[in-house]
């Protein structure tokens, strides 16, 4: 009796981390190869003699307008000089770093068995904080300048915000969502409802390529902004009910709910305490219940309609 208790407890282990909702995967076995090149030391540690060396490894950095006059000037600067110093006290080892993108890439060679990874280019662009990752077929641009510390004086003036995404721990959020960017394209639909389960979509590929990171983290919320989005999911969710506003096609519905920003406005005076961007994470919320409920492939859940996506998702808010 003891062994048959001991096995039965083993077999509903198994099954239980055998939900088809637990999205970790092994991807061990899975081989990507990508070159990092650190732009950023070539450059800033070249002189006038060593410079075409630089251009020959990065022609695509140095457009015809960037002479090598300027691009002297530009090593030579106190203040960019200051901000490379301040970056290769963080970045000078970037095996952490690395390791992440290596993981990211594998989980998406595994959903996708065509994806190519692309090189690694690491740069400093004056805090540039709306570019911050840059993926183009066989390169991925990374801006380390916007990513030393969401406490880092160097951000002093910039929105709370747009500091909480400014750590290492974003670079490779912002890699995925630049190559999910790539894949899943706007909805044609213009009502707000289908704008929302189309950042949904985003978000759950964010969940199934980088599936050891925090939902916080993956939606740029501190702490305190997560917390209140899980928390008030039910009454955001009765709010665009009451307001009328799943069916609307009012552009300025993108600025209130969808788009980057300090938080969300429902008009109230509570709005200071809402994180931005409210709607991406119902969206969320809608496509992980349709996964949950609907047994797809990804490449069905990316070309489902969103309309049909909503009706079969069986979603219910979180009281």
């Amino acid at each position: 009796m003891r062994f048959l208790f001991a096995f039965l407890m083993v077999l509903c282990l198994f099954f239980s981390c055998s939900d088809k909702n637990d999205i970790r995967i092994d991807v061990s076995k899975i081989n990507v190869d990508f070159l990092i090149k650190r732009y950023e030391v070539d450059f800033y540690e070249s002189t006038k003699e060593t410079l075409p060396k630089v251009k020959e490894k990065y022609p695509y950095l140095f457009p015809k307008e960037f002479t090598d006059s300027l691009a002297i000037i530009k090593v030579n600067d106190k203040q960019e000089q200051e901000l490379f110093a301040e970056t290769q006290n963080i970045y000078e080892n970037f095996s952490f770093v690395e390791k992440q993108i290596s993981s990211l890439f594998k989980h998406i060679k595994y959903y996708n068995p065509t994806f190519n990874p692309p090189n690694i280019i690491t740069m400093i662009t004056n805090i540039d904080y709306e570019n911050r990752v840059i993926y183009s077929d066989s390169l991925l641009l990374i801006s380390l300048d916007v990513y030393l510390g969401k406490n880092h004086p160097f951000y002093g003036d910039y929105p709370k915000y747009i500091k909480e995404n400014n750590s290492k721990d974003h670079i490779v959020v912002d890699a995925a969502k630049a190559i999910i960017d790539q894949q899943v394209y706007p909805s044609i639909n213009r009502d707000f409802i289908s704008k929302m389960i189309q950042e949904g979509k985003r978000m759950y590929l964010l969940d199934l390529y980088l599936p050891l990171i925090s939902d916080n983290v993956k939606m740029g919320y501190s702490q305190n902004k997560f917390n209140w989005a899980t928390s008030n999911e039910e009454q955001v969710w009765m709010y665009f009910i009451d307001k009328k506003l799943l069916f609307s096609t009012d552009t300025k519905l993108n600025k209130r709910f969808l788009e980057n920003a300090p938080f969300s406005k429902f008009y109230t005076e509570q709005d200071n305490a809402t994180p931005g961007k409210i709607g991406v994470w119902i969206g969320w919320q809608i496509v992980k219940s349709y996964m949950k409920h609907n047994d797809v492939s990804l490449q069905e859940l990316l070309e489902i309609n969103e309309s049909d996506l909503f009706n079969k998702s069986k979603y219910k808010p979180k009281k």
